[in-house]
């Protein structure tokens, strides 16, 4: 019973490490992905200081042109933001659903725990009502043989007593 219980116990632990490796290799991807975002986001600010810094135009000032490439490197750190913000939404939600799962194992196994102590607690119950039972028998037992000696004890003195009577009369 002890095996039956150890092999479950392996088997269910071992399906559960599965799939929370499944989930961590998809969450280790997403991470990857938000860091690959930022890096390309470090970049894209360093592009925006150079730009801010071009000066074009006459006597060292920015064009209009400078000034528009500025401006599209700020958007496309704002947009390049945007998919961090998502990236980062997914992210969490990866990270929740691992604490949901952590959750949901914890309390299986105190389920299973507080199952395997009922079970234990009903098996010493009925173990111990079957010791009662057993030193109940043996007492009755004992009752039945002392009851059987005692007739014996007295039909032999009545045999022995009536054996002298007849011993006495003739």
């Amino acid at each position: 019973m002890i095996k039956n219980l150890l092999l479950f116990l392996f088997v269910s632990c071992s399906l559960s490490a599965a799939a929370i490796q499944t989930d961590t290799s998809a969450y280790q991807t997403q991470r990857l992905k938000v860091n690959a975002l930022l890096s390309e986001r470090s970049q894209k600010f360093g592009q925006y200081d150079q730009s801010l810094s071009t000066r074009t135009g006459i006597f060292g000032l920015q064009t209009k042109k400078d000034v528009e490439n500025s401006n599209e490197i700020l958007r496309q750190i704002v947009l390049n933001d945007n998919n961090i913000f998502k990236e980062l939404k997914i992210l969490m939600e990866y990270k929740d659903q691992q604490v949901k799962a952590v959750q949901e194992e914890a309390n299986s196994v105190n389920s299973r725990a507080q199952n395997y102590m009922n079970a234990i607690k009903k098996l010493q119950d009925e173990n111990q009502t079957l010791r009662n039972e057993t030193g109940k028998k043996e007492n009755f037992s004992y009752y039945v043989i002392a009851f059987l000696v005692l007739v014996l004890a007295g039909s032999t003195y009545f045999f022995l007593k009536k054996l002298k009577e007849q011993g006495l009369t003739r």
